[in-house]
């Protein structure tokens, strides 16, 4: 199987810098700067396996997936040629993407 094409939406971004920047105001910013790394890390399994995240459990829709990185969810869509991470998020968190996000799952 070739490799896929590995994309961050902004969204995905932003939660990354959310967490970098929430650990250095808790004055530990190694390990946020770990945990930020721990992800980029997880997510490159992704180029040779795509389909290794489970189904997104609260959309059941099969291009919407997930791999999970303690704490955090990786959210993902699956794309025949590409997977774009769509969020970063604490793993108790139930997911809701905005419909409107044009960055979100329904982007292309």
């Amino acid at each position: 199987m070739p490799t896929v094409t590995i994309s961050f939406a902004e969204s995905a971004l932003r939660d990354l810098e959310a967490v970098r920047a929430w650990y250095a105001e808790q004055g530990v910013p190694d390990v946020g700067a770990r945990l930020v790394a721990e992800v980029f890390q997880r997510v490159q399994a992704l180029a040779d396996h795509p389909d290794l995240g489970r189904v997104v459990p609260e959309f059941d829709q099969s291009f919407l997936r997930e791999l999970i990185q303690p704490p955090f969810r990786i959210v993902y869509r699956r794309d025949p040629q590409r997977v774009r991470i769509v969020r970063v998020w604490r793993s108790e968190r139930l997911l809701h993407l905005p419909t409107t996000d044009q960055e979100g799952p329904s982007s292309t």
